[in-house]
């Protein structure tokens, strides 16, 4: 059998990246060019347009294409299937200096690199607020997700791109960062043609590790793919986090069942709508499944626990190839002497250990003891030695979902 295709009608990767004499050309003609600064977000989502990790998209959405996208059928005009929109903003005077069918070069706000140009085709204003309702399903400034899209420019710009870098992230991770050619090519060279993706954001913890594990009892490998872009005060970065996953799966996986890679996009904590992009772009990445548990992507309790498998019984059946892996509530039971979902064990609440990222970053923030079956020992031992590291302490704030309070009887 052979890999799914990559998502859009041609299912074929469409990656933006210039190369060779193309880049040279380009670099060249942009010494010209009005610049236009990118803030994180939007440099991590020109990234994925560049690997193809976006496909099929050519660049970043016109006012049809973002209507579309934050609308309730999240289809785009051409029918194309896509739950989050992929905007750049620009303060109205330098909207004003762009002709259309202008030309202009993209830089790095940040590191000031010059990352790609993009011919604009078109400008225009959005309903923020709208946009918060439609995809956080919010407009609370406490959100980060929302913070995000309320702290952009005034006007949007639209175009096709040229991607001439993909910033730091083959450098910095270069052991783990992969693009969606690459992960399809290691696929087809062990003879996977089920994958199943295990979102991370968070070192792995035994939940991690267990549904991993279940993962791979029915596919024939799992790509375990954690985000290297940005992410919210008191997340572990991603050279921690591989650090960690590197010796889980050295100690407790069989060889050749897992593989880790990274992909640069930043984090937009929008629960649902998120697990619904995460799907998109790992069906560009290879994967035939993507495992949701429990709160994906989600952020203190702006989402119930599993809205995010809820929420692709609502798409249409042709959405997507990749298809969704829902996986109930898993703990550590004690009478059940192991790891356990709601569907498997038959225990009450005192007999279970929860288990969640936000959890053991709290305990290990504060110095606290680290229950017995949270984690293993050997990814604890990398853990706490990155927090003996830090100087200060970010407060880890604990939601309901993370401590097993919305769990049933």
């Amino acid at each position: 059998m052979a890999l799914v295709n990559p998502h859009g009608k041609e299912k074929k990767l469409k990656p933006l990246l210039l190369t060779g004499k193309a880049l040279e050309e380009d670099k060249a003609r942009a010494k010209t060019l009005t610049a236009v600064t990118m803030n994180s977000r939007e440099t991590a989502d020109l990234i994925m347009l560049g690997i193809g990790g976006f496909t099929p998209l050519d660049g970043f959405m016109n006012e049809a294409e973002w209507k579309g996208s934050c609308s309730d059928q999240m289809t785009l005009p051409d029918g194309i299937f896509w739950p989050i929109p992929i905007t750049l903003s620009t303060t109205k005077g330098k909207a004003d200096s762009i002709k259309i069918g202008e030309e202009v070069l993209l830089v790095d706000k940040e590191t000031e690199e010059m990352m790609g140009t993009m011919k604009v085709t078109e400008k225009y204003t959005i309903d923020k607020k709208w946009e918060c309702r439609q995809v956080f399903k919010t407009d609370e400034m406490e959100h980060p997700g929302v913070q995000m899209v309320m702290n952009q420019e005034e006007v949007n710009l639209a175009g096709p791109v040229k991607v001439w870098s993909e910033g730091p992230f083959p450098r910095d991770y270069k052991d783990v960062y992969m693009r969606p050619e690459e992960t399809r090519r290691i696929f087809e060279q062990k003879g996977w043609s089920t994958v199943a993706a295990l979102q991370l954001r968070n070192p792995m913890h035994r939940s991690h590790e267990y549904l991993a594990k279940i993962a791979i009892e029915v596919c024939d490998g799992v790509l375990i793919h954690q985000l290297l872009g940005k992410l919210k005060p008191g997340d572990i970065p991603a050279e921690v986090r591989v650090e960690a996953i590197n010796t889980l799966a050295e100690y407790y996986f069989v060889k050749d069942t897992v593989i880790q890679a990274g992909y640069p996009l930043d984090m937009r904590y929008a629960g649902p709508r998120e697990a619904l992009l995460h799907a998109v772009f790992r069906q560009n990445f290879g994967c035939s499944h993507l495992i949701v548990g429990r709160d994906h992507a989600g952020v203190g309790e702006y989402y119930g626990p599993f809205d995010a498998q809820k929420i692709f019984d609502t798409i249409p059946p042709n959405a997507l190839e990749l298809k969704p892996l829902k996986i109930d509530w898993t703990f550590y039971c004690h009478k059940c002497d192991g790891m356990a979902s709601m569907r498997t064990c038959p225990h009450g609440k005192e007999d279970r250990l929860l288990l969640s990222g936000t959890m053991l970053r709290k305990m290990l923030s504060e110095g606290l003891d680290v229950p017995d079956h949270f984690s293993r020992p050997e990814v604890l031992k990398v853990l706490r030695k990155y927090y003996e590291t830090l100087t200060e302490k970010v407060e880890i704030k604990v939601h309901k979902f993370a401590t097993g309070e919305e769990t049933k009887k």
